[in-house]
């Protein structure tokens, strides 16, 4: 089915932003933390792109603008996990920020008190605490990738959506309705990927919370 196969390249770009978001994101949530004012400054600039930019615009950018001014030939595909991954990061990297400065001073000084160096503590207390707090969030953002990922039909990329239109386009004459129907079939695709993601997030968020 045609269909299935537009939400599998949907899917695919998806899980790859989300892959190297987690990655990039840990490490620039740490860098946030930072008390160096320009390491800081630089983290809120870019953070600040990414939630005024809209992604559709990142990825005319990235895809129109690099082959215009660079030259470069880049893949639809390649562009969207790019665009996809720079607005990953930066979410993902304040979820870590946010649950770093959220764990109790005290932990820290109990670690200095048993001889742990920095590295230490953030080795085998800090992050392992941040990183149970951030997975059912970390699996929220697999959602809104999910389905923001329908914007990349703007670049050529034939993901859900797009078939969609062509099957669409293709029956006009003979279905004239067909569009109800056919994007009622979208919608149940995305709400049956979408759906048990979001009830996993909701159950370790709950389960690791009490």
């Amino acid at each position: 089915m045609r269909l299935l196969g537009g939400l599998w390249v949907a899917v695919r770009i998806s899980l790859i932003s989300v892959a190297i978001s987690i990655v990039l994101g840990l490490v620039a949530g740490v860098l946030m933390t930072s008390k160096n004012k320009i390491i800081k400054a630089i983290f809120r600039v870019y953070l600040e792109i990414v939630r005024i930019m809209p992604q559709m615009v990142l990825l005319f950018i990235v895809y129109f603008g690099t082959t215009r001014v660079f030259g470069l030939n880049l893949e639809p595909e390649i562009s969207a996990i790019i665009v996809f991954s720079f607005w990953g990061v930066a979410e993902m990297g304040d979820l870590v920020r946010g649950a770093l400065i959220s764990i109790p001073k005290i932990q820290y000084e109990s670690a200095a008190a048993l001889g742990l160096t920095s590295n230490q503590t953030y080795r085998f207390i800090i992050l392992p605490q941040t990183i149970r707090r951030l997975i059912p969030l970390s699996i929220n953002l697999i959602t809104r990738m999910i389905k923001t990922t329908s914007l990349v039909m703007m670049i050529g990329i034939v993901e859900v959506l797009k078939v969609a239109q062509q099957i669409i386009e293709a029956n006009r004459r003979v279905s004239p309705n067909a569009a109800f129907g056919v994007f009622a079939v979208v919608f149940i695709l995305y709400f049956l990927i979408c759906w048990p993601i979001s009830k996993l997030a909701a159950y370790l968020e709950k389960k690791w919370a009490a």
